[in-house]
């Protein structure tokens, strides 16, 4: 992947990386993430997170040698845990769950994952990351989630949409924007699950429950 000259090894950076506080750290990969989402990976440089960290360019390459090597770890730093504490004890209440959480992310991960575009398709180790940070923790708990409810007996293991849940939800997060240059709030993401999701699945939606706002 071409770098520019400044992202690539500096000759005054040392091989041995400098101490710094776990704070410090997160402020780094907080700052390349933002500038990222506000101008787009190819626009960000290691002078640009410098000056909006204020600190020397040369405590960035002591850390991190090129710039994709920095934003892979701001990545893999920022992964979450997913939705490993949701538990309602129904099917129908976790997945309302989790799509309130993901509408709750929605706006910063499809920001990172459109301004991070053509560069996860060219380096893997990017991809990687983003998918570490963002994608699997979700789809693991999410699949945890199904699991649970094939087990109450509330859906048939072998459902055909069950394996679909995950594409509807993250694919109707990412596309909206596209569609109707908004982002899929938590508001949008419940009332698709109610109308779409658990419809595809065979789950009646509560009669006393009030629609979605």
């Amino acid at each position: 992947m071409a770098l520019r000259a400044e992202d690539g090894v500096r000759p005054e950076a040392s091989s041995r990386r400098s101490k710094i506080t776990p704070e410090r750290e997160r402020e780094f990969f907080d700052a390349v993430l933002e500038l990222i989402r506000e101008h787009g990976y190819e626009a960000v440089t290691m002078d640009g997170v410098a000056a909006a960290t204020r600190c020397s360019k040369s405590t960035l390459y002591r850390q991190w040698k090129t710039k994709t090597q920095f934003v892979a770890a701001a990545l893999r730093a920022s992964r979450r845990g997913g939705f490993a504490a949701i538990d309602t004890g129904s099917l129908a209440g976790d997945l309302r769950q989790v799509a309130a959480s993901l509408g709750e992310v929605s706006h910063g991960d499809t920001r990172l994952s459109q301004a991070l575009g053509h560069a996860i398709t060219a380096d893997s180790d990017l991809r990687d990351a983003l998918r570490e940070a963002l994608v699997d923790p979700e789809v693991a708990a999410l699949r945890a989630i199904l699991r649970r409810g094939v087990d109450r007996g509330e859906v048939p293991a072998d459902h055909p949409a069950l394996p679909f849940v995950p594409d509807m939800l993250f694919g109707v997060m990412r596309i909206r924007p596209v569609l109707s240059a908004r982002y899929a709030d938590a508001g949008h993401m419940v009332r698709f699950v109610e109308s779409a999701v658990l419809p595809s699945l065979g789950l009646d939606e509560d009669p006393g429950r009030p629609p979605a706002g």
